[in-house]
């Protein structure tokens, strides 16, 4: 790991990380042996149905007990357990490069700490970063020792570059080998974000979203005249904030947010709210646990 800069968690922390288990609402195949349930049938110690005996099949599978009562051959099929794939996609355009907290460090904590729970059940991450660019992507690790490239990738991603989500989710829903639990950490702030969350839902991922915002956007305390610069190189805007100004903003902003809830909701997407001020180790260990994406 890059030793100049400090560490995503304390080893507390960790520990804490290591007694969770994500949760996932259906069974999904993956590709290895780990430890979750797959739609498959496989040779685990947890009987899953069973099915007739046809020819070519394996002797030892045959039921004995049942054909003593039954007179005919059926074989027992058991769970398979495998592991699954978990993607990771990390919204480090240049509005996440912003506030204080800065959010796209929050994102990163927030999917370090999704990444380390999964690699602790010997599934498969990868993490993609969103924004514009040659693409950035830690291609898959798998186990504790995954953990190492996964911070230390999660740690070197840059922030402030421009991005379309919208085209990025399409580029990944076309490349993904792989379905299972996909976690994107965002603030939204693109004016294609439905487009972007439609395209991903057009494969059989299992979505979580953390929309991510930091408190100066949440409770902006400000007063007199402004100029707004966006963030992605946008045009600047200019206001004068008074208290009818603050009124409508904030107005606006749970509107905002509503309208996106309702949109995941609709969606079968995880929708999680996040403030940048919610220390990260109580935002996985109460909200995560709340909205049962952890247990």
């Amino acid at each position: 790991m890059t030793t100049t800069q400090a560490p995503l968690f304390a080893p507390t922390f960790l520990r804490k990380l290591d007694r969770l288990a994500l949760l996932t609402r259906r069974a999904m195949a993956g590709e290895m042996q780990g430890e979750r349930r797959s739609p498959r049938r496989g040779s685990s110690v947890e009987f899953a149905d069973f099915r007739p005996y046809t020819r070519g099949d394996d002797i030892r599978q045959i039921d004995w007990n049942l054909y003593a009562r039954m007179e005919r051959f059926f074989l027992k099929l058991m769970v398979a357990e495998e592991e699954l794939t978990i993607h990771l996609l990390l919204d480090n355009t240049g509005s996440m490069d912003w506030g204080e907290p800065n959010k796209l460090m929050y994102a990163r904590r927030v999917a370090a700490a999704f990444g380390y729970i999964a690699l602790s059940s010997l599934d498969r991450v990868t993490v993609t970063a969103l924004a514009a660019g040659p693409a950035q992507q830690l291609p898959g690790v798998r186990g504790k020792r995954g953990a190492f490239p996964l911070f230390d990738f999660l740690q070197n991603v840059p922030g402030g570059a421009g991005g379309n989500l919208q085209a990025t989710a399409k580029r990944y829903v076309q490349a993904a080998r792989n379905t299972g639990p996909l976690l994107l950490c965002s603030d939204l702030l693109d004016p294609e974000w439905k487009e972007a969350l439609r395209t991903l839902s057009t494969r059989p991922f299992e979505i979580t979203l953390v929309h991510i915002l930091a408190p100066q956007e949440l409770r902006p305390d400000i007063d007199g005249d402004f100029r707004l610069l966006d963030a992605e190189g946008g045009a600047s805007l200019e206001i004068t904030a008074d208290l009818e100004v603050l009124r409508q903003y904030d107005e606006h902003l749970r509107e905002w947010r509503a309208e996106i809830e309702q949109f995941c909701s609709g969606r079968g997407i995880n929708y999680i709210f996040a403030d940048t001020s919610v220390p990260v180790e109580d935002f996985v260990l109460a909200n995560l646990r709340q909205r049962g994406v952890v247990r």
